[in-house]
């Protein structure tokens, strides 16, 4: 069989390998990346017998190709082991690939953010909404006893699940007043009045303008993102798929299940990430109900001089005569402010079916259904949802979550602590009698302290609820992926 000039020297490279006792992972990834190339696309008439030739290489490329963390359930500590490509840990390719943008509503990007700082760009809407782009990856979860691994890549390695491109909002979700179109802007018009849209606070200290939205429902929410592209379901409000995502970029980049590890920027004498995002804008006491009524307070884009990058910058929330000043470190990961903390963050895509006590009734679990389709998504049954396990029902710090084929993050069992396991709270309520169906809130409140985090989850509310604390995030899903 022939082989082309640039198959022949990826081959030439492994024979190379071979005869110098070398590990194939020590290969160079545009190697593993031509080897790819050569196994699965069409080739000429004998084309099949060169993939079956070439297809027994490809278990060495998890090696060389992919990296990932491992952690044991019966281990307490949230530090997890680095596994997969060391290399690959330190220039971690598919984090470094997410990037701020303008976002049209028909999904194409209008211009990429400046990387290093976007406050020279447009982010108030006229130009589009501003966005982060999550690419496209692979990624695969392994369950081998109380040891979980997961591991990513930028090729499709057999075995590993295609994670499409997504874009999710660099801001928590606001609302454009005049169209009730769901938006990432940062913007301090009228227009795009946060919370509950009271206009009696406009220039007072504690002003909702600029502030994202909330005291809207899960319905509502997921009806404003799609007026963005009418008779389309791209354009959604935040999914349990996207936050499910950014969780497991976040922890295999810090190798830490405790998301508000201190942050700290600096890497580890190995070139790696390490600590988290900090205590976020989640120690407010009790002043934050005489502040503003429990309503979001930092403007989006607080954040927007780090560009693409992860870190902290200062804020603080006073009144006029400062009887009530509080300073929080408003996280941003990748371009994504406040990923956890301000305010809860609801998401689609994932209902709860909490049954009452056997005693009362009921079944005695609460069933968690994930759905991956957003044209599926809906509030009242379960049809077109899978049952991915049941969580906990007692509440408290998350010990386990279901993790599973599909690595979901959803608790299974409470009983750890605000520095053990995922070092992150689960609240819940059991009906008294029959059953309910739940929402599902991600992240923690700016009143919540250690409870927070990008674990922290909430099924106690059903998706009609609405709340001072509770917003959601802005994504686009292209109908493609």
């Amino acid at each position: 069989m022939a082989f082309t000039n640039e198959e022949e020297t990826t081959l030439r490279q492994i024979m190379s390998a071979f005869e110098n006792g070398k590990r194939l992972s020590d290969l160079p990834l545009a190697t593993w990346t031509n080897l790819y190339k050569m196994t699965v696309e069409v080739l000429d008439e004998d084309g099949e017998s060169k993939k079956a030739a070439l297809a027994s290489l490809l278990p060495y490329a998890e090696e060389a190709c992919a990296y990932g963390v491992e952690f044991d359930t019966t281990v307490s500590s949230p530090t997890c082991k680095r596994i997969g490509n060391s290399d690959l840990h330190k220039s971690l390719p598919i984090q470094s690939r997410m990037r701020g943008c303008l976002l049209d509503d028909d999904g194409k990007v209008v211009e990429y953010l400046d990387p290093t700082d976007w406050t020279g760009n447009d982010r108030t809407g006229l130009r589009g909404q501003v966005m982060v782009e999550i690419p496209m990856h692979y990624r695969k979860f392994e369950t081998e006893g109380t040891k979980r691994r997961v591991l990513i890549s930028e090729l499709p390695i057999p075995g590993y699940d295609v994670v499409p491109k997504v874009y999710v909002s660099a801001y928590e979700a606001t609302v454009e007043r005049s169209t009730s179109k769901l938006c990432s802007v940062a913007n301090i018009n009228e227009n795009y009045r946060g919370g509950n849209n009271n206009s009696s606070l406009d220039g007072q200290y504690n002003s909702f303008l600029g502030r994202p939205a909330t005291s809207i429902s899960r319905t509502s929410f997921r009806s404003y993102a799609r007026k963005r592209k009418s008779g389309s379901t791209e354009w959604n409000c935040y999914t349990y798929d996207v936050h499910k995502t950014l969780f497991w970029l976040f922890v295999v980049e810090y190798a830490t299940l405790n998301s508000q590890a201190a942050y700290n920027s600096e890497p580890t004498s190995e070139g790696y990430r390490q600590g988290g995002l900090g205590a976020g804008v989640t120690t407010w006491d009790g002043t934050w109900s005489s502040f503003n009524g429990y309503y979001p307070f930092v403007p989006c884009g607080h954040t927007d001089s780090l560009g693409n990058r992860t870190g902290v910058v200062s804020y603080t929330a006073k009144n006029d005569d400062e009887s009530i000043s509080k300073t929080f470190d408003v996280p941003r990961y990748r371009g994504v402010e406040n990923p956890f903390g301000h305010i809860f963050k609801l998401t689609d895509g994932c209902n709860i079916q909490v049954s009452a006590s056997q005693e009362n009734g009921g079944t005695g679990l609460s069933k968690a259904f994930i759905c991956h389709n957003p044209a599926n998504f809906q509030d009242s049954n379960y049809a077109n949802y899978s049952h991915v396990g049941n969580i906990d029902r007692v509440g408290g710090y998350i010990k386990e979550v279901l993790f599973g084929v599909g690595g979901e993050i959803l608790p299974k069992l409470a009983g750890g602590g605000s520095t053990t396991y995922f070092c992150d709270n689960h609240w819940t309520s059991i009906p008294t009698s029959g059953e309910a169906l739940r929402g599902l809130l991600f992240g923690g409140s700016a009143g919540d302290g250690a409870y927070a985090g990008l674990a922290c989850a909430n099924s106690s509310t059903a998706p009609s609820t609405t709340a001072a604390t509770v917003g959601s995030r802005l994504c686009f899903i292209p109908s493609e992926a």
